[in-house]
């Protein structure tokens, strides 16, 4: 079993996808005490594989001691705390004392794991961040090179650059790369662009890249205005199926000559396939699968359509903004999505439970990692430390299998 290590854990969606992936924690560490109240009382109630996370004290990283736990760390994974480059927030970004990437890096300086998972919103990669998101990778690049006392991070960057390529032996470094990914094109029935950071320990000699996406938008359009699969799937009739959009004509006409295709693309419909309908109680046989009244659209926030994959689910300070928590019936009435069906477009197993109220469970699902695409990443993240540790060559070739 290959070891890892979870940094600002949340609820636990990048966690379930690393340990679904065949990695074991041996600490998950998370400062929010609702966050933690969900995972332990999903270890309460016996939730594989969350009964096997040692969930860390204290829980934050500013103040834990890693070097407790050896330098025999396969990985350290973290979704970054997102707050200071995120476009709905304050976009104070290094300003912000919630920037814990130097923290993080840290981390990553004490334990030397042979693999490093970042995830972060894709405001990260906003032109106003541009300098300073360079300065994150070099950092994780080098993370012997320590910041001094009082000096500023364009100093320390350009330290770090010089270092990068000074050609001279350099001590502990990592073979990095970022790719801003559609948690769509990957299972997860929701457009979620997240940036990734991905590195490899130097001495390792891995070669890696970034596993191609399984899904696509192609097979879903194919799917329903083609072959009309989707449609007869669902068991909707023809009667109550909507018009095909005029505008995605063209795009159809080049789809038919590339069959075949991948996967489609997973919509809002797939996710809840099998839950009751929650109005009038109907929810109440489900857990967490209970109606919320006071939906509302308004421009700009019209909720997620039925049959396609869920707009970003968001959170905010004060509950969820009005219409990224929303669904969007086919009659163009619109609900808030229920806690369950939330946690199925996070692709969170259906016996994973959330026993806060639905503000506060809006708020830990919205700042989760999809648990599928955490998955997809951290699978071809081991299965490339796997191949190196058999003495394979130290090129990781993609896994094309897992692509159809």
């Amino acid at each position: 079993m290959m070891t890892s290590v979870e940094l600002f854990a949340g609820v636990g969606g990048l966690a379930l996808g690393v340990s679904n992936a065949g990695f074991q924690h041996k600490a998950v560490i998370e400062i929010d005490d609702d966050a933690r109240a969900t995972i332990r009382e999903n270890q309460r109630r016996g939730v594989h594989p969350v009964t096997g996370w040692a969930l860390a004290e204290p829980g934050d990283v500013r103040r834990f001691d890693f070097a407790s736990l050896g330098e025999d760390i396969d990985l350290l994974a973290g979704g970054v705390p997102c707050q200071p480059w995120s476009v709905g927030g304050k976009h104070r970004g290094y300003h912000d004392e919630r920037n814990l990437f130097p923290d993080t890096v840290a981390a990553i300086r004490t334990l030397k794991p042979k693999a490093v998972l970042i995830e972060n919103v894709k405001g990260l990669l906003r032109q106003s961040f541009s300098k300073y998101f360079d300065y994150i990778t070099l950092m994780v690049r080098h993370p012997e090179v320590v910041r001094m006392d009082a000096e500023p991070w364009m100093a320390h960057r350009a330290r770090l650059e010089q270092h990068h390529t000074s050609g001279r032996e350099r001590g502990l470094e990592y073979k990095v790369l970022f790719r801003l990914l559609n948690a769509a094109d990957y299972g997860v029935p929701q457009r979620r662009e997240r940036v990734f950071i991905v590195g490899f320990r130097g001495d390792l000699g891995i070669e890696w890249s970034f596993p191609p996406p399984t899904h696509s938008l192609d097979a879903l359009l194919s799917d329903q205005w083609v072959t009309g699969e989707y449609w007869d799937r669902h068991e909707v009739s023809k009667k109550e199926r909507p018009r095909q959009p005029s505008s995605i004509r063209p795009r159809l006409e080049r789809i038919t000559s590339l069959l075949p295709l991948d996967p489609p693309w997973r919509t809002v419909r797939d996710a809840i396939l099998g839950l009751p309908d929650p109005e009038n109680g109907g929810g109440t046989s489900v857990m967490n699968h209970v109606f919320q009244p006071g939906a509302k659209p308004y421009p700009g926030h019209t909720g997620s359509p039925l049959d396609e994959p869920a707009k970003t689910l968001k959170a905010g300070d004060h509950g969820v903004p009005g219409g990224e928590n929303m669904l969007r019936l086919p009659s163009g009435r619109v609900r808030y999505l229920t806690v369950r069906e939330s946690a199925r477009i996070q692709t969170f197993p259906d016996q994973f439970v959330f026993p806060g109220s639905w503000t506060e469970t809006m708020r830990q699902l919205g700042n989760a990692v999809p648990v599928q695409l955490a998955e997809v990443i951290a699978s071809d993240i081991r299965r490339c430390l796997a191949a190196r540790t058999k003495r394979s060559p130290s090129r990781c070739e993609p896994n094309l299998s897992t692509t159809r």
